[in-house]
Protein backbone atom coordinates (compact mmCIF):
# COMPACT_ATOMS: atom_id res chain seq x y z
CA UNK A 1 0.00 0.00 0.00
CA UNK A 2 1.23 3.48 -0.86
CA UNK A 3 2.20 5.82 1.96
CA UNK A 4 1.12 9.43 2.37
CA UNK A 5 3.05 12.23 4.03
CA UNK A 6 0.75 13.45 6.80
CA UNK A 7 2.01 16.36 8.87
CA UNK A 8 5.54 15.02 9.07
CA UNK A 9 4.80 11.29 9.23
CA UNK A 10 4.44 8.64 6.54
CA UNK A 11 1.28 6.61 7.00
CA UNK A 12 -0.62 4.06 4.85
CA UNK A 13 -2.97 5.88 2.51
CA UNK A 14 -6.06 4.54 4.31
CA UNK A 15 -4.79 6.12 7.52
CA UNK A 16 -4.11 9.58 6.08
CA UNK A 17 -7.15 11.23 7.62
CA UNK A 18 -8.30 14.51 9.11
CA UNK A 19 -11.27 15.71 11.15
CA UNK A 20 -14.63 16.48 9.59
CA UNK A 21 -14.12 19.91 11.15
CA UNK A 22 -11.15 20.60 8.87
CA UNK A 23 -12.09 23.70 6.90
CA UNK A 24 -10.62 22.12 3.81
CA UNK A 25 -13.41 19.54 4.02
CA UNK A 26 -16.10 21.94 5.22
CA UNK A 27 -15.41 24.84 2.87
CA UNK A 28 -12.66 23.94 0.41
CA UNK A 29 -10.40 26.30 2.35
CA UNK A 30 -6.93 25.29 1.29
CA UNK A 31 -4.55 25.00 -1.64
CA UNK A 32 -2.88 22.21 -3.59
CA UNK A 33 -0.61 21.42 -6.50
CA UNK A 34 -0.47 18.72 -9.16
CA UNK A 35 3.11 17.73 -10.00
CA UNK A 36 4.63 15.03 -12.21
CA UNK A 37 7.74 12.89 -11.90
CA UNK A 38 9.24 11.36 -15.01
CA UNK A 39 12.14 8.96 -15.27
CA UNK A 40 13.34 9.63 -11.73
CA UNK A 41 13.05 13.42 -11.94
CA UNK A 42 10.34 15.80 -10.74
CA UNK A 43 9.40 18.13 -13.58
CA UNK A 44 9.60 21.85 -12.76
CA UNK A 45 9.38 21.21 -9.03
CA UNK A 46 10.53 24.70 -8.05
CA UNK A 47 7.86 26.33 -10.22
CA UNK A 48 5.14 24.16 -8.67
CA UNK A 49 6.32 24.95 -5.16
CA UNK A 50 6.39 28.66 -5.96
CA UNK A 51 2.80 28.47 -7.25
CA UNK A 52 1.68 26.54 -4.16
CA UNK A 53 3.11 29.19 -1.85
CA UNK A 54 1.67 32.00 -3.99
CA UNK A 55 -1.78 30.43 -3.72
CA UNK A 56 -1.35 30.12 0.03
CA UNK A 57 -0.21 33.72 0.33
CA UNK A 58 -3.25 34.90 -1.62
CA UNK A 59 -5.60 33.31 0.94
CA UNK A 60 -3.41 34.19 3.96
CA UNK A 61 -2.62 30.55 4.73
CA UNK A 62 0.70 29.85 6.44
CA UNK A 63 2.29 26.65 5.14
CA UNK A 64 4.08 24.90 8.04
CA UNK A 65 7.21 24.12 5.99
CA UNK A 66 9.70 26.33 4.20
CA UNK A 67 9.90 25.96 0.42
CA UNK A 68 13.06 23.89 0.71
CA UNK A 69 11.49 21.68 3.40
CA UNK A 70 8.44 21.19 1.18
CA UNK A 71 10.69 20.22 -1.72
CA UNK A 72 12.49 17.65 0.42
CA UNK A 73 9.20 16.28 1.78
CA UNK A 74 7.92 15.73 -1.77
CA UNK A 75 11.10 13.98 -2.83
CA UNK A 76 11.10 11.80 0.30
CA UNK A 77 7.47 10.82 -0.31
CA UNK A 78 8.48 9.56 -3.75
CA UNK A 79 11.47 7.70 -2.29
CA UNK A 80 9.39 6.08 0.47
CA UNK A 81 6.99 4.79 -2.20
CA UNK A 82 9.79 3.80 -4.59
CA UNK A 83 8.25 5.82 -7.42
CA UNK A 84 10.14 7.25 -10.40
CA UNK A 85 7.13 8.03 -12.65
CA UNK A 86 4.31 9.50 -10.64
CA UNK A 87 1.67 12.13 -10.02
CA UNK A 88 2.25 14.09 -6.79
CA UNK A 89 -0.30 16.17 -4.92
CA UNK A 90 0.71 18.31 -1.94
CA UNK A 91 -2.38 19.61 -0.13
CA UNK A 92 -2.46 22.29 2.56
CA UNK A 93 -5.79 22.81 4.28
CA UNK A 94 -6.71 25.55 6.72
CA UNK A 95 -6.93 22.90 9.41
CA UNK A 96 -9.37 21.92 12.11
CA UNK A 97 -11.78 24.60 13.31
CA UNK A 98 -15.48 24.90 14.02
CA UNK A 99 -18.59 25.22 11.85
CA UNK A 100 -18.03 28.93 11.38
CA UNK A 101 -16.17 30.42 8.41
CA UNK A 102 -13.57 32.35 10.40
CA UNK A 103 -10.10 30.97 9.51
CA UNK A 104 -8.77 32.32 12.81
CA UNK A 105 -10.54 29.37 14.44
CA UNK A 106 -8.13 27.03 12.62
CA UNK A 107 -4.79 27.47 14.40
CA UNK A 108 -2.84 24.63 12.75
CA UNK A 109 -2.87 23.90 8.97
CA UNK A 110 -2.89 20.32 7.76
CA UNK A 111 -0.32 19.18 5.19
CA UNK A 112 -0.60 15.99 3.16
CA UNK A 113 1.47 14.81 0.21
CA UNK A 114 -0.03 12.09 -1.98
CA UNK A 115 1.80 10.35 -4.80
CA UNK A 116 0.81 7.51 -7.08
CA UNK A 117 1.86 5.91 -10.36
CA UNK A 118 0.56 7.81 -13.37
CA UNK A 119 0.49 7.18 -17.09
CA UNK A 120 -1.09 8.80 -20.14
CA UNK A 121 -4.28 10.42 -18.83
CA UNK A 122 -6.17 10.26 -22.13
CA UNK A 123 -4.87 6.93 -23.44
CA UNK A 124 -5.15 6.57 -27.20
CA UNK A 125 -6.80 9.99 -27.55
CA UNK A 126 -3.31 11.46 -27.82
CA UNK A 127 -3.17 9.77 -31.22
CA UNK A 128 -6.63 10.69 -32.52
CA UNK A 129 -7.52 13.77 -30.50
CA UNK A 130 -10.10 14.67 -27.89
CA UNK A 131 -13.61 15.94 -28.45
CA UNK A 132 -14.25 19.22 -26.65
CA UNK A 133 -17.52 21.02 -25.95
CA UNK A 134 -18.18 24.52 -24.73
CA UNK A 135 -20.25 24.69 -21.55
CA UNK A 136 -22.67 27.22 -20.11
CA UNK A 137 -20.80 27.35 -16.79
CA UNK A 138 -18.64 30.48 -16.73
CA UNK A 139 -15.21 30.72 -15.12
CA UNK A 140 -15.20 32.54 -11.82
CA UNK A 141 -14.63 36.23 -12.46
CA UNK A 142 -11.15 37.32 -11.36
CA UNK A 143 -12.81 40.14 -9.39
CA UNK A 144 -14.61 37.50 -7.31
CA UNK A 145 -12.13 34.63 -7.09
CA UNK A 146 -8.86 34.62 -8.97
CA UNK A 147 -8.41 31.51 -11.14
CA UNK A 148 -4.73 31.75 -10.22
CA UNK A 149 -5.46 30.60 -6.69
CA UNK A 150 -5.22 26.82 -7.01
CA UNK A 151 -7.62 26.18 -4.18
CA UNK A 152 -9.27 23.02 -2.89
CA UNK A 153 -12.64 24.39 -4.03
CA UNK A 154 -12.89 23.11 -7.60
CA UNK A 155 -16.67 23.21 -7.89
CA UNK A 156 -16.54 25.67 -10.79
CA UNK A 157 -14.40 23.19 -12.74
CA UNK A 158 -16.48 20.21 -11.64
CA UNK A 159 -19.72 21.80 -12.86
CA UNK A 160 -18.05 22.34 -16.24
CA UNK A 161 -16.90 18.72 -16.33
CA UNK A 162 -20.40 17.50 -15.45
CA UNK A 163 -21.85 19.47 -18.35
CA UNK A 164 -19.17 18.16 -20.73
CA UNK A 165 -19.98 14.61 -19.61
CA UNK A 166 -23.66 15.20 -20.28
CA UNK A 167 -22.84 16.51 -23.76
CA UNK A 168 -20.53 13.57 -24.54
CA UNK A 169 -17.30 15.58 -24.65
CA UNK A 170 -13.90 14.44 -23.43
CA UNK A 171 -13.15 17.93 -22.17
CA UNK A 172 -15.01 21.15 -21.37
CA UNK A 173 -14.12 24.55 -22.75
CA UNK A 174 -15.05 27.25 -20.26
CA UNK A 175 -15.64 30.87 -21.21
CA UNK A 176 -15.24 33.80 -18.85
CA UNK A 177 -18.06 36.18 -17.94
CA UNK A 178 -17.23 38.33 -21.00
CA UNK A 179 -17.51 35.41 -23.41
CA UNK A 180 -13.77 34.99 -23.95
CA UNK A 181 -12.15 31.56 -23.85
CA UNK A 182 -10.83 30.84 -20.36
CA UNK A 183 -9.62 27.25 -20.01
CA UNK A 184 -10.66 23.62 -19.83
CA UNK A 185 -11.96 21.87 -16.73
CA UNK A 186 -8.38 21.21 -15.69
CA UNK A 187 -6.07 22.55 -18.39
CA UNK A 188 -5.07 25.57 -20.46
CA UNK A 189 -6.06 26.04 -24.10
CA UNK A 190 -4.02 26.91 -27.19
CA UNK A 191 -5.11 27.45 -30.78
CA UNK A 192 -2.99 27.49 -33.92
CA UNK A 193 -3.95 29.52 -36.99
CA UNK A 194 -1.71 30.04 -40.02
CA UNK A 195 1.34 28.95 -38.04
CA UNK A 196 0.75 31.33 -35.12
CA UNK A 197 0.07 29.85 -31.69
CA UNK A 198 -2.31 31.80 -29.45
CA UNK A 199 -3.48 31.29 -25.88
CA UNK A 200 -5.58 33.34 -23.46
CA UNK A 201 -3.84 35.61 -21.02
CA UNK A 202 -3.64 34.29 -17.47
CA UNK A 203 -5.99 36.82 -15.90
CA UNK A 204 -8.97 34.52 -16.53
CA UNK A 205 -7.26 31.12 -16.13
CA UNK A 206 -4.64 29.31 -14.10
CA UNK A 207 -0.96 30.11 -14.66
CA UNK A 208 -0.25 26.61 -15.87
CA UNK A 209 3.21 25.11 -15.41
CA UNK A 210 2.75 22.93 -18.50
CA UNK A 211 1.35 25.98 -20.28
CA UNK A 212 4.64 27.76 -19.60
CA UNK A 213 6.61 24.74 -20.83
CA UNK A 214 4.60 24.65 -24.06
CA UNK A 215 5.28 28.35 -24.59
CA UNK A 216 9.01 27.75 -24.02
CA UNK A 217 9.00 24.94 -26.59
CA UNK A 218 7.04 26.95 -29.17
CA UNK A 219 9.40 29.90 -28.84
CA UNK A 220 12.47 27.66 -29.07
CA UNK A 221 11.05 26.24 -32.30
CA UNK A 222 10.52 29.74 -33.66
CA UNK A 223 6.73 29.78 -33.82
CA UNK A 224 5.02 33.16 -33.36
CA UNK A 225 3.12 33.13 -30.07
CA UNK A 226 0.43 35.48 -28.79
CA UNK A 227 -1.15 35.76 -25.36
CA UNK A 228 -4.44 37.43 -26.18
CA UNK A 229 -8.23 37.36 -25.81
CA UNK A 230 -9.79 34.57 -27.85
CA UNK A 231 -13.42 33.90 -28.67
CA UNK A 232 -15.51 31.05 -30.01
CA UNK A 233 -14.90 32.19 -33.59
CA UNK A 234 -11.15 31.74 -33.07
CA UNK A 235 -11.77 28.29 -31.64
CA UNK A 236 -14.13 27.18 -34.42
CA UNK A 237 -11.84 28.37 -37.22
CA UNK A 238 -8.51 27.19 -35.78
CA UNK A 239 -6.20 24.94 -37.77
CA UNK A 240 -5.18 23.11 -34.57
CA UNK A 241 -6.23 23.18 -30.92
CA UNK A 242 -4.52 21.60 -27.93
CA UNK A 243 -4.72 21.74 -24.16
CA UNK A 244 -1.97 21.58 -21.56
CA UNK A 245 -1.91 20.47 -17.95
CA UNK A 246 0.18 18.53 -15.47
CA UNK A 247 -2.09 15.50 -15.67
CA UNK A 248 -3.06 15.93 -19.33
CA UNK A 249 0.43 16.98 -20.56
CA UNK A 250 -0.07 18.29 -24.12
CA UNK A 251 -3.27 16.81 -25.55
CA UNK A 252 -4.71 17.50 -29.03
CA UNK A 253 -8.32 18.51 -29.63
CA UNK A 254 -9.87 17.00 -32.77
CA UNK A 255 -13.41 18.43 -32.55
CA UNK A 256 -15.04 21.39 -30.83
CA UNK A 257 -18.83 21.43 -30.48
CA UNK A 258 -19.08 18.84 -33.23
CA UNK A 259 -16.92 20.86 -35.64
CA UNK A 260 -13.67 19.23 -36.83
CA UNK A 261 -10.52 21.15 -35.97
CA UNK A 262 -8.64 21.50 -39.24
CA UNK A 263 -9.08 18.17 -41.02
CA UNK A 264 -10.08 16.46 -37.76
CA UNK A 265 -6.72 14.81 -37.15
CA UNK A 266 -3.85 15.77 -34.87
CA UNK A 267 -2.01 18.70 -36.48
CA UNK A 268 1.67 18.74 -37.37
CA UNK A 269 2.62 21.60 -35.04
CA UNK A 270 0.77 19.99 -32.14
CA UNK A 271 2.57 16.71 -32.82
CA UNK A 272 5.91 18.52 -32.81
CA UNK A 273 5.11 20.22 -29.50
CA UNK A 274 3.97 16.93 -27.97
CA UNK A 275 7.17 15.21 -29.07
CA UNK A 276 9.39 17.99 -27.73
CA UNK A 277 7.48 18.04 -24.45
CA UNK A 278 8.01 14.31 -24.08
CA UNK A 279 11.74 14.79 -24.61
CA UNK A 280 11.78 17.65 -22.10
CA UNK A 281 10.05 15.69 -19.34
CA UNK A 282 12.39 12.74 -19.75
CA UNK A 283 15.52 14.87 -19.55
CA UNK A 284 14.74 17.75 -17.15
CA UNK A 285 13.76 17.97 -13.51
CA UNK A 286 14.88 17.63 -9.91
CA UNK A 287 16.40 14.18 -9.27
CA UNK A 288 14.46 12.07 -6.80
Amino acid sequence: MLKVYANGDFVPQDQAVTSIYDHGFLYGDGVFEGIRAYNGRVFRLDEHIDRLYDSAMAIMLDIPLSKDEMKQAILETLRVNDLVDAYIRPIVSRGIGDLGLDPRKCPVPNLFIICQPWGAMYGDLYEKGLSAVTVTVRRNAPESLSPNIKSMNYLNNILAKIEANQKGGDEAIILDVRGNISEGSGDNIFIIKNGTISTPQVMNNLRGITRAAAIDIAQDLGYPLLETDLGLFDLYTADEVFVTGTAAEIAPIATVDGRPVGDGSVGTITKELMHRFGEMTQAEGTPI
